[in-house]
């Protein structure tokens, strides 16, 4: 991450704040920046906590090799998922109970402690997030004792985890730290099933959800750096929420025809997905970098009015065609770097990442005994 003067940072901080009728929280914006109000942080999200289930391994946790080279590459970002049920202590022969939800495992949160700290060593933000909170998570696989969207005792939980972080990272200051409130929020009904439809969340039920979570962060540490996932599972702005004074983050999946060809958890028979093209017909709609520059209009939309917006995922699946997937997101770095808006790639090493991403379609370099998508990388330096 670029290191920012403490001068000229918080000259730029109350500006900021004075011309968008803002706290400072959100005034943190590198020098060059005049609109956005968030930095164009660009990195990477990082697994090691995305399961709720411990690895029986340490095999694939990122370390400190991981974070030498996004900074040698000019990255300055990671964004942090973290499945809550991850750093609790409970029996975890049996479903978890509404009573284990706030058991926290101290061992388990050193663990994350480390590899914030790491990314700190190299100077990389780090934007916490909860990929699965207490009662919702967009994918399943975990069985959630409640739904946060109905019932006030998961909003409670929900409040208490990150009254919890708040406090443990009280002394790391907003340029180094944010918090990223909760991973694609989507209204579904069973929160247990993995083909559950899912929809938008009602605006005042999202806002009464976020606003509670902001409240119990402010308790403890009134200047952190907030930031809501779009609606509709990162898709779409949420007007509800202006006035929290909080940065909202959008996703780079669209079309999810592009980035999620073949995904198992989105195509209960992957064989049926229709071939992606960039640009041209998929499944008989057009789209090309005009229907990418529609979807993006109203993040843009709301950088202009003041809010702080980045991209906190985006990439495309192994199975998509590696032609497709680079004319695809080159026109997506595109319009997000126009409007000032920096994004982290899903993930790192992995199977949207630049490293070991198991694609079968393009010749890998030796990186370090790792499989480097070096084309991708290139892109990615680019913007």
């Amino acid at each position: 991450m670029k290191k920012i003067e403490r001068r000229i940072f918080i000259r730029n901080t109350v500006m900021a704040a004075a011309a968008a009728g803002l706290s400072p929280v959100l005034g943190n914006m590198l020098p060059e920046q005049k609109k956005n109000l968030l930095p164009r942080w660009k990195g990477f999200n990082l697994l090691d906590f995305f399961s709720p289930v411990p690895p029986s391994d340490n095999r694939d946790r990122t370390n400190e090799d991981d974070f030498r080279w996004m900074s040698d590459w000019g990255f300055d970002f990671v964004r942090i998922p973290i499945a809550y049920p991850r750093y609790l202590d409970f029996d975890r022969t049996q479903d978890i109970s509404r009573q284990d939800t706030c058991r926290f495992d101290y061992k388990a949160l050193d663990e994350i402690d480390s590899l914030v700290a790491l990314a700190h060593k190299h100077n990389l933000h780090v934007s916490l997030n909860l990929h699965r909170g207490p009662g919702y998570c967009i994918n399943a696989g975990f069985h959630e004792p409640f739904n946060l969207w109905k019932d006030k005792e998961a909003r409670d939980a929900f409040n208490e985890h990150w009254k919890m972080w708040a406090k443990r990272y009280g002394n790391i200051g907003s340029s180094k730290l944010s918090f990223d409130l909760l991973n694609e929020p989507a209204y579904i009904e069973d929160m247990n099933d993995q083909y559950a439809k899912k929809g938008p969340v009602p605006g005042e039920i999202y806002k009464t959800v976020a606003s509670g979570a902001c409240n119990a962060i402010r308790s403890v540490s009134p200047d952190r750096l907030i930031i809501a996932d779009g609606n509709g599972g990162g898709n779409s702005v949420i007007p509800e929420l202006a006035g929290l004074n909080i940065a909202q983050s959008c996703r780079a999946y669209y079309p999810g025809l592009v980035s999620h060809f073949q995904a198992s958890w989105v195509w209960k028979d992957p064989s049926k997905a229709p071939v992606p093209v960039w640009p041209g017909q998929i499944d008989g709609k057009y789209y090309g970098r005009e229907t990418l520059a529609e979807f993006y209009k109203p993040w843009i939309d709301l950088v202009s009015k003041g809010t702080g917006v980045h991209c906190g995922e985006g990439g495309c699946y192994n199975k998509t065609p590696h032609k497709v997937f680079l004319a695809w997101f080159e026109d997506v770095l595109s319009i997000l770097t126009e409007a000032g808006i920096g994004y982290a790639l899903w993930n790192f090493r992995g199977s949207f990442g630049i490293l070991d991403s198991g694609r079968a379609d393009i010749k890998y370099e030796d990186w370090y005994g790792h499989k480097l998508d070096a084309r991708l990388l290139d892109l990615l330096k680019k913007y």
